[in-house]
Parts: structure tokens; C-alpha cells; sequence
């Protein structure tokens, strides 16, 4: 099956759009860090900025989480490594909800 042929405007308008959407789980990831923004808000939004944020950049936002420390986190909630946030399950909301400090 080929490609679609995109015209010139195609790419930009793709372009632009990912370029917005970048810029936007950035400002979240910021909120996070700083303390503007909670898990549980983060979590609650049903919006695909976040739906396709990945799990462990959420996690690595949070102040006192690393690298080693989201990976620890994920794997005893069982949340896959390219899992991302629209993915999680009920159980694992409540899990990440419940380890993360100062997710309340």
C-alpha cells in the first residue's frame, strides 16, 4: 500500500499541530514539577494531550521520582514500559494514586 501524497500545507498543518501538542504535555509536565498541577488533576483529564503522554514521563514530572524510581514504580503496579496514560487501568490509577508522593 504507498503513502499518501501530502501537499506542502499538509506537512505544516501536521507540523504545526504536533509542534502545539509538544508545547501542551510540557506545560503539564511543568505544572507537575512545580507543584501547580496534582497527579489526581493530570489524571482526571480525558483530553489526548495527556491520554498520550506516556506513563513514565508523567511519573519522572513528579518532584522525587526519577528515572530508577518511576521504573521500580511501574513494574510492582504492572504497567508496561511504553504504556501509556489513556491505557491505564482502574487499578493502576488507584496504585499510582496511592505510591506517588504527594499525588493527594
Amino acid at each position: 500500500m504507498p503513502l499518501p501524497t501530502l501537499t506542502d500545507d499538509d506537512r505544516n498543518a501536521a507540523r504545526q499541530k504536533a509542534i502545539v501538542t509538544r508545547q501542551a504535555r510540557s506545560a503539564v509536565r511543568a505544572g507537575l514539577k512545580e507543584g501547580t498541577l496534582t497527579l489526581p488533576q493530570v489524571l482526571e483529564r480525558s483530553d489526548a494531550v495527556v491520554g498520550r503522554m506516556l506513563v513514565r514521563q508523567l511519573l519522572t514530572a513528579l518532584p522525587g521520582i526519577g528515572q530508577v524510581r518511576a521504573a521500580r514504580l511501574m513494574t510492582s503496579l504492572g504497567i508496561a514500559e511504553g504504556r501509556r496514560v489513556q491505557g491505564l487501568g482502574s487499578a493502576q490509577r488507584a496504585g499510582l494514586l496511592r505510591e506517588c508522593p504527594g499525588a493527594a
